[in-house]
C-alpha cells in the first residue's frame, strides 16, 4: 500500500519537527521554508511544482494564516498563498490547520479543513509545554523567586491546571481566579485556593491569564501594584488591556505560541501525533 503523501506547508520549528516525526510512516515534503531554515533537517525534501495535485493532505501551521492573509511562514522570505497549497493537493486532498479561521475557509471552500488545535488530545498534551514555557518566561522576567511568591492563575482550563501543578512544585503560593463552581472545584482538586474573578485584588506578584476575554480592563488593573507582572497566555484577543496597563506602569507580556519557542521538539511531536491520529481515523478516505 502506498504511503499517504503529506505536505507540511509553512510554520516555525514545530512544523519541521512535526515533519520529522511523521517521515517514518508517511511520504513527507515541505514548502514555505527557506533552505537555510531547514538545513538541520537534511532528510526532509522540498515539494516540487511537478508534484502538483499529488498530495493527500496538507498540514498548515499555528496560526494557519498571518495578518496579511497568507500562510504563516516565519522561516521563509517568500509569500506562500492558500491557492499555492491547494495546487499541491489531489482532488480529495484534505487540509489540517492550526487555528483555521473563516478567511481560510472562504479561500478554499471546496476543501475539507480540520482544525487540529481544537482536538482534545492535542489540547491536553500541548498544555504542558505551554505551561512550562510560561513559567520559564516568568523566571526570566521576575526579579524575585517563584518560591514564596503570590501567584494568580486566571482560568482553570487545561493550561491553568498544568500551571498550578508546576507552580506548586516551585513553592509558589498559588490562587485561581474562577467564574463558576466548576472552576472552583477544579482549583481545589489541584490543591489551590479559588477566588471569584470579580473579587480580585492586587496582592499578587505574578498573574497568568489563560482566558480569551477581557478580564483585566483599566478598573481591574488599577487594583494591582505596578510591580505585578502579567503574562497573557490566552489566544487572540487576549484578556488584558495592554494600553491601560502601560499607562498604569504595569508590565505585561503577551506570550502566544510558547511551545514553538521554548520546546519546539515536543510541540512538533505533539502536532505530528495528532495529525497521525486524524489520518488514521479517516484512513478510508486517505489512500
Amino acid at each position: 500500500m502506498t504511503k499517504p503523501k503529506i505536505l507540511i506547508a509553512g510554520g516555525d520549528l514545530r512544523q519541521l519537527y512535526c515533519a520529522q516525526s511523521l517521515a517514518g510512516e508517511f511520504s513527507i515534503k515541505i514548502t514555505g521554508f527557506d533552505r537555510t531554515a531547514a538545513e538541520a533537517f537534511p532528510e526532509l525534501k522540498y515539494a516540487e511544482l511537478s508534484e502538483n495535485k499529488s498530495f493527500d493532505c496538507a498540514v498548515l501551521p499555528i496560526p494557519a494564516l498571518n495578518h496579511e492573509g497568507y500562510i504563516h511562514t516565519p522561516f521563509s522570505s517568500e509569500i506562500l498563498t492558500a491557492d499555492a497549497v491547494d495546487e499541491f493537493l489531489s482532488e480529495n486532498g484534505k487540509i489540517f490547520a492550526g487555528r483555521a479561521d473563516d478567511r481560510l475557509r472562504r479561500m478554499l471552500p471546496h476543501r475539507e479543513i480540520t482544525d487540529y488545535v481544537n482536538r482534545e488530545d492535542f489540547c491536553l498534551r500541548n498544555a504542558v509545554p505551554t505551561a512550562e514555557g510560561a513559567v520559564q518566561l516568568a523566571l526570566e522576567e521576575l526579579p524575585v523567586t517563584l518560591n514564596g511568591s503570590e501567584v494568580l492563575i486566571v482560568g482553570m482550563g487545561r493550561i491553568g491546571c498544568a500551571l498550578a501543578e508546576i507552580l506548586k512544585g516551585f513553592g509558589a503560593n498559588v490562587t485561581a481566579a474562577v467564574h463558576n463552581p466548576r472552576g472552583a472545584a477544579k482549583a481545589r482538586l489541584h490543591g489551590i485556593s479559588p477566588i471569584p474573578t470579580k473579587r480580585l485584588n492586587g496582592n499578587y506578584r505574578l498573574v497568568f491569564n489563560t482566558v480569551p476575554k477581557m478580564i483585566f480592563d483599566r478598573e481591574m488593573l488599577s487594583r494591582f501594584s505596578p510591580s505585578t507582572l502579567f503574562i497573557d497566555l490566552a489566544s487572540h484577543p487576549g484578556g488584558i488591556d495592554i494600553d491601560a496597563a502601560s499607562e498604569l506602569g504595569i508590565k505585561t507580556v503577551t506570550a502566544r505560541g510558547l511551545p514553538g519557542k521554548t520546546s519546539p521538539v515536543t510541540a512538533g511531536e505533539i502536532i505530528g501525533s495528532t495529525i497521525k491520529a486524524m489520518i488514521n481515523e479517516g484512513s478510508d478516505d486517505v489512500e
